[in-house]
């Protein structure tokens, strides 16, 4: 005899009013191993039904918005996720007030079933004759103020595979550090490094140490010009005070008794970059921020601080399960390998 049960049982009442629906000749004992059947048979498979349940409350981050797009009631998406969460042994969510946010093993089945839904998809494209292709997702941070340059070296062993898709979102350290905690970004660039605890054991990986320099146009610089005379004579364009490397330039000015000509402080690092390029004054920069210039004449470096090194970071958290192609980053950064701005000088 072979019984098989089409559809998803939301609880033991259903599936006992689907096993009493068998013919009446079956005694007790048969009911009670068909049902045990059912129940092992369930657990020894994914239920696809409860995972689009968890797909949609995962993507909406609300238990009434989902119910609402799945047309059920709010109990029922709870118990499917339940059910989910059963199946797989961990827990998917974490409510924090009104809001679910996933957990990390959450952000893995979430990864997973955006790919088996999108292999569905491809399926229908597939037969339909409109291509399509899966990739892999990266999801990163960068602090907004971040050199462009250092970002694009983050990922160039990335760049070229046709299987990954990256995505940076730029934004105050505080909110990314909040999202990183969250799973919804894998690492988070920075030229800070976060305070380190119990509650948030950040890890950072040092990326690359860069020196500062004084960087301006050719007309600007001079020819045969001392250092103190540039900073004294020429307008300056700074990094603002919260950035890492302006109290080492305010004390090394104070130390010369130098009182600079401030024509912009900037925290975005493309900005200063358009600003010296346009000659508005010299700029206090690593060097990576305007390296084509520097290798095509248009800037120059005019000095290069001794005691001033910004370093880069690559902050994550502990994970069971880290994303592959953010270890391939991060290997590309290992010990022993050169920096990201090797050959530049």
């Amino acid at each position: 005899m072979m019984v098989r049960v089409m559809g998803s049982l939301s609880n033991d009442a259903d599936q006992s009013r689907a096993v009493c629906k068998l013919p009446s000749q079956l005694n007790e004992n048969t009911l009670l191993l068909i049902y045990r059947s059912i129940k092992v048979n369930d657990m020894n498979d994914l239920n696809f039904h409860h995972l689009r349940y968890f797909h949609v409350v995962a993507h909406e981050g609300n238990l009434t918005r989902a119910a609402e797009r799945l047309n059920v009631s709010q109990s029922a998406v709870s118990t499917q996720i339940r059910l989910l969460e059963e199946r797989l042994g961990q827990r998917l969510f974490e409510r924090r007030g009104k809001r679910l946010l996933l957990t990390e093993a959450g952000r893995i089945a979430l990864d997973h079933a955006d790919a088996i839904f999108a292999a569905g998809e491809e399926l229908v494209n597939t037969l339909r004759e409109r291509p399509s292709s899966r990739v892999q997702v990266l999801r990163i941070g960068s602090l907004a103020t971040l050199s462009r340059n250092f970002q694009i070296g983050f990922v160039r062993r990335l760049l070229e595979r046709d299987d990954v898709e990256i995505v940076i979102r730029s934004g105050a350290l505080g909110d990314l550090l909040r999202q990183l905690e969250a799973h919804r970004l894998d690492v988070v660039l920075a030229n800070i490094a976060p305070p380190r605890d119990t509650a948030t054991p950040w890890i950072s990986h040092v990326i690359d140490e860069q020196p500062v320099s004084l960087i301006g146009t050719v007309d600007r610089i001079g020819e045969n010009i001392g250092f103190e005379l540039l900073l004294a004579r020429e307008p300056l364009i700074l990094p603002t005070v919260e950035s890492s490397i302006r109290s080492g330039v305010d004390a090394l000015l104070e130390r010369l008794r130098i009182r600079p000509r401030i024509v912009a402080e900037v925290d975005d690092m493309a900005m200063i970059r358009l600003l010296v390029r346009e000659g508005a004054g010299l700029a206090v920069v690593p060097p990576i921020v305007v390296r084509d210039e520097l290798l095509n004449g248009r800037l120059a470096e005019a000095y290069r601080f001794p005691d001033l090194r910004e370093t880069f970071c690559a902050i994550t958290l502990p994970r069971r399960f880290p994303n592959p192609l953010l270890v391939t980053c991060l290997d590309g950064f290992a010990p022993g390998k050169p920096a990201m701005t090797a050959g530049m000088r």
